[in-house]
């Protein structure tokens, strides 16, 4: 149950100029969905977007991100290979399409969508992203990828015998994002406020800062124990020393950045001066270290500043 990815086709072919790694590999046909057992009823799928969590039991089955729509049969399967329930819910952390876009397929088939109600104002609208090029526009959501429930700043609910807690984290990676906490099985899932897997991208034109994303670190640092298991937005599945090294990552990484602005470095002299250059030593960094700059920068510099 394929869908053409026309409607996404332009703006995804320039973000993945600069992201790096597997996020390029956006062949649909060969992405196997991975499943990987977290704690309890909880798994997280990996897939070619955003990580999915799962929580199966008797109330049937909770999914927190969807990807693609070229990817949900993948999915759907994968589901029922843990359990034969329906999927009742789609929790989304972010708008963007590659944690989102599967809203609608699965929407379809019975399931209800709930976000943050600026997500929701997004999905209404164009999403350009001028931070990665002034040529990226990706169309607005149709109806019935629309969430049907909106959160304002938190939002509790109990399923699955959990209790699944939903937080606002303003101005982090953009000014849409909900963080999702299952109580009793002491998972996180962030969505792209953490990423293990390198550099994140900040959407400073939607309301994100790299000062937020510090802050978001912070307050997912302060829900863990040594036991807790996090889900990231990208990257696999980690925990509160995983959340620790990407919040010192963004802090070197932005008081490298702020020290080139202060000595008053235009963005082109800031890139190429390479200033994170070993900062991830993790391999290859979901988002290029060029764009971490560029991205940094213009928000100390407040050129996409949200007023």
């Amino acid at each position: 149950m394929g869908k053409c990815p026309n409607r996404l086709a332009v703006g995804v072919s320039l973000f993945f100029l600069f992201v790096t790694g597997p996020m390029l590999a956006q062949d649909f046909e060969k992405v196997q969905i991975e499943t990987v057992p977290v704690a309890g009823n909880i798994y997280m799928l990996i897939g070619s977007g955003g990580n999915i969590a799962v929580s199966v039991g008797e109330d049937g089955v909770l999914l927190v991100d969807d990807e693609f729509p070229e990817l949900v049969e993948k999915i759907k399967a994968a589901v029922a290979d843990l359990h034969p329930g329906p999927i009742r819910f789609v929790l989304n952390t972010n708008w963007h399409y590659d944690h989102a876009d599967g809203n609608e397929l699965l929407a379809e088939a019975g399931a209800i969508v709930i976000a943050h109600e600026n997500s929701r104002k997004h999905m209404l609208g164009e999403w350009s992203a001028p931070e990665l090029d002034p040529d990226f526009k990706i169309p607005p959501y149709p109806k019935k990828a629309l969430p049907v429930i909106s959160v304002s700043n938190s939002l509790t609910m109990h399923f699955n015998g959990d209790e699944i807690r939903m937080f606002y984290v303003p101005n982090a990676h953009s000014d849409g994002d909900l963080l999702f906490h299952f109580v009793k099985a002491d998972v996180i899932h962030t969505g792209d406020l953490f990423f293990s897997n390198g550099f994140p991208f900040i959407n400073i034109s939607a309301g994100g800062s790299v000062e937020g994303m510090i802050k978001a670190a912070d307050t997912i640092l302060g829900m863990c124990d040594e036991r807790t298991k996090v889900i990231p937005g990208h990257g696999p599945l980690s925990g509160p020393d995983g959340v620790k090294a990407f919040r010192d990552l963004i802090v070197s990484g932005r008081d490298r950045i702020a020290t080139l602005v202060k000595q008053g470095k235009s963005l082109d002299e800031a890139v190429a001066s390479k200033p994170v250059e070993g900062f991830y030593k993790g391999g290859e960094s979901w988002l290029s270290p060029e764009m971490f700059v560029k991205v940094v920068y213009l928000d100390l510099t407040g050129e996409f500043r949200k007023k």
